[in-house]
């Protein structure tokens, strides 16, 4: 075990957003913005920004690190990037009233094709559909939730169609 894998993850943290330089076995060397490191193999994910806009992702593994060099600090804007690389193409953040409008749009449309649907929770954010399937912000297929398998994919169904017609 060398000295990389004996560090803790709070001490891992502190490279978390910084570019870095690792120093690995046989003299290779890896440079890039640090994602995260995993708690269990003490792995490094980096990332390294292409001139084209799109990320290279490298892990090197735990076991080969010898030697990490913070090269430089990450700015606010630069832990934003690194925050989104994995976040899926569509997602975006919605505004409260853009959500608020989303939900009784949602809920006015399966109101009208007889669908029952009431607001849950404390502050009404959750719409659920005949007591048994629940949606949730901001109010996709994705985010709906059943025990009842079938009821679930009929209603994702029926949502995916009402939102391809609203684009």
């Amino acid at each position: 075990m060398n000295d990389w894998q004996r560090k803790s993850p709070l001490d891992w943290e502190t490279y978390v957003n910084k570019m870095v330089k690792v120093a690995a076995i046989e003299k290779h060397e890896y440079e890039g913005w640090v994602l995260t490191v995993d708690p269990v193999s003490a792995s490094i994910v980096l990332a390294t920004f292409l001139e084209n806009e799109e990320v290279s992702i490298s892990v090197v593994l735990g076991h080969a690190v010898q030697e990490v060099e913070i090269l430089k600090e990450g700015d606010d804007e630069m832990k934003q990037r690194l925050s989104c690389i994995f976040a899926p193409e569509e997602s975006k953040a919605y505004s409260p009233e853009e959500l608020e409008k989303r939900k009784n749009n949602l809920k006015t449309w399966l109101e009208t094709n007889h669908i029952p649907v009431t607001e849950q929770g404390e502050s009404g954010r959750t719409l659920c559909v005949a007591g048994v399937l629940t949606i949730d912000p901001p109010y996709g297929p994705e985010e709906c939730s059943s025990s009842n398998e079938i009821i679930l994919s009929r209603v994702q169904g029926l949502i995916q169609g009402y939102l391809e017609k609203q684009e």
